[in-house]
């Protein structure tokens, strides 16, 4: 399994599942979300069948390599390659948000103003002839081509003012996030000083925390199709809107789920020690990087 100081794994079927299970997670969030107005599609199912392929996949392959750790099977290069991948795997999932907020400021940057008449390009001189009574604003309300392709919302979901600050959803949830970002590290501060107890509670705080995020976001996405008519077919507004913080809520569960695995696997097998704990510390690792992002959208999506 090993020869001298360097890693060489045994043959693994995982990664060839991995690849069908993301194959079938994005042929099937594609098509379901491409027919959604088509009530006869099966394509829900593609991405039910995705997840679990993925979710199970992972359980195994995870399984396996805590099996090869408890048996100190782990080299020092293996464990830094943990580290590594940890590191770009992180990268790729800011370069992940990093395409959607940069649609988001071309969209609101250069096509709206664009198709209100400002700017120098020659797109601007043909939109004010098609639509001249189009405006430049954010969030945009309205639609050049008021056909009945587009669902108008009544309302966006921007920063309500002071008044109404406390009934602001988005506020709460920002809250709730930060919070469960320093009590991560809480339970991160008690792991490396041999407290297990602490861990334990302040990492369980963490998951609740997290259930709640995600609870709020499910509430917050009740008001806006029930009450503010936004819906993913409000125009390039809910398109963004919902691109943004549906992907960002899908994160917060993955990390929800990696911390409660985390917790199980301490509470219920005693694992990670003081000086050995590298599986909680990635999986923390990737809960502050869901936070920053979180702060990234509320100011962005949100404030601005």
């Amino acid at each position: 399994m090993s020869g001298g100081s360097y890693y060489v794994p045994d043959q693994s079927r995982f990664p060839i599942f991995m690849a069908f299970s993301l194959f079938l997670l994005v042929m099937g969030a594609s098509s379901t979300i491409n027919n959604l107005d088509d009530p006869t599609s099966n394509s829900v199912y593609i991405l039910y069948t995705g997840f679990a392929c993925l979710f199970l996949t992972l359980f195994f392959w995870f399984r396996q390599v805590i099996k090869e750790h408890l048996a100190g099977l782990d080299s020092n290069q293996l464990k830094q390659s943990y580290v590594y991948g940890m590191a770009w795997f992180i990268f790729s999932e800011v370069m992940f948000f990093a395409a959607f907020f940069g649609a988001l400021f071309y969209v609101r940057t250069f096509a709206v103003p664009w198709l209100a008449g400002d700017g120098a390009k020659g797109g601007a001189i043909t939109a004010i002839e098609l639509w001249p009574a189009f405006e430049s604003a954010w969030p945009v309300m309205t639609t050049p081509d008021q056909g009945n392709e587009y669902d108008l919302a009544k309302k966006s979901m921007a920063w309500p003012g002071w008044n109404h600050a406390l009934q602001w959803l988005p506020l709460w949830n920002t809250i709730v996030l930060l919070s469960s970002s320093w009590t991560v590290h809480l339970a991160h501060l008690g792991l490396k000083k041999g407290n297990r107890k602490k861990f334990n509670a302040y990492l369980g705080v963490t998951v609740l925390l997290a259930l709640i995020f995600v609870g709020l976001q499910a509430l917050e996405y009740y008001e806006a199709y029930a009450h503010y008519g936004l819906t993913l077919n409000s125009g390039i507004y809910g398109s963004t809107f919902f691109m943004l913080t549906g992907f960002h809520g899908f994160h917060v569960m993955m990390g929800g789920i990696m911390l409660a695995v985390m917790l199980a696997r301490s509470v219920f097998a005693g694992h990670f020690e003081q000086h050995d704990h590298f599986g909680f510390e990635a999986a923390s690792w990737y809960w502050h990087f869901v936070d920053v992002v979180w702060l990234m959208l509320f100011l962005f999506v949100y404030i601005l």
